[in-house]
């Protein structure tokens, strides 16, 4: 079944005259925590004039689709130089394990004369709604399951205490025109600190889907599971946005026709949307989502109009 998303409008630009000079550009990355009544806090990446990306918030009303504070200091830095965050800080979800709630992210390098790469760290959410890195090293590094680079994790818990996550692994910087192959992976655990590295989950297609990123996933009322991220065909499009689905998690099937949101003819998101976040609030599903130049001209927010959600 062909999903229906109604766009309900641009939801937050950086104010660039305002911001400070880690998050002078773009709002990458949207992750909604659910702070009281209709306000989220609204965490992103936000860009220093080196495009080196730092975590920055704004606390926004859904239902009324009103911001009430907008912070113009970072909630956190990217991190000093030969750190694996080095050159950037892109968030995933927030999940709790043990009474702790942590956001996972992908830390970028970008080191000289070679190709940019990520590993994958963790913050710890803390009750006043601030953020702190859990540790110097990556959550998750490179191995032989994912040699080259991870990107962008989701974590979700299932009802028996069993963790997922889905992320972005390179499996090669070029399959031709200049694209990589940058599919979605799944590791599982039991505890929520070690991980069992599982491989590929979502199948990809060359030239049609074959550069992946930003996995966000949640129930339908049947119980399957549905994944939006974004994505890139390799034959020179910019990204848009993908579904895929699974009755058990592990074994997904993508519908690429089927995910029922697109660019916009003019406007803010007319040339890409990416980075998509799926939550529910008061029975309602939401979606938000960048728009052009990778969140530069910030995020919106969609409604799912179909009951079958």
């Amino acid at each position: 079944m062909t999903q229906c998303w109604k766009k309900l409008g641009q939801l937050y630009a950086p104010n660039k005259r305002y911001q400070h000079p880690k998050l002078i550009s773009h709002a990458a990355n949207p992750l909604p925590i659910h702070m009281f009544g209709d306000v989220y806090r609204i965490f992103f990446s936000g860009r220093d004039k080196m495009n080196k990306s730092s975590v920055g918030a704004v606390d926004i009303d859904i239902e009324n689709r009103k911001i009430i504070n907008e912070y113009y200091q970072p909630f956190f830095q990217h991190g000093p130089e030969k750190s694996f965050y080095s050159d950037g800080v892109s968030i995933g979800n927030c999940y709790e394990c043990n009474g702790v709630h942590y956001i996972l992210f992908m830390g970028w390098q970008n080191p000289k004369n070679k190709h940019w790469r990520g590993d994958i760290g963790r913050l710890i959410l803390k009750p006043d709604f601030t953020l702190e890195l859990d540790d110097d090293d990556p959550f998750m590094g490179p191995d032989s399951t994912d040699p080259v680079s991870l990107s962008y994790p989701w974590v979700h818990k299932r009802q028996n205490g069993i963790f997922d996550m889905w992320y972005g692994s390179t499996h090669t910087w070029d399959t031709g025109r200049g694209e990589m192959l940058h599919a979605i992976h799944h590791a599982s655990s039991s505890d929520g600190i070690n991980w069992k590295r599982n491989g590929l989950a979502v199948p990809y297609q060359i030239g049609i889907a074959q550069a992946f990123s930003r996995p966000t996933v949640a129930l339908a009322k049947n119980g399957a599971f549905n994944m939006w991220f974004s994505f890139r065909s390799g034959s020179g499009e910019k990204y848009r946005i993908g579904l895929a689905t699974s009755y058990d998690g592990k074994n997904w099937k993508l519908r690429l026709k089927d995910v029922g949101i697109n660019v916009s003819e003019y406007g803010w998101d007319s040339e890409m949307i990416a980075y998509p976040y799926v939550f529910d609030h008061k029975d309602k599903r939401y979606m938000l989502y960048n728009g052009n130049n990778y969140g530069e001209s910030g995020f919106g927010l969609a409604i799912y109009e179909d009951s079958n959600a």
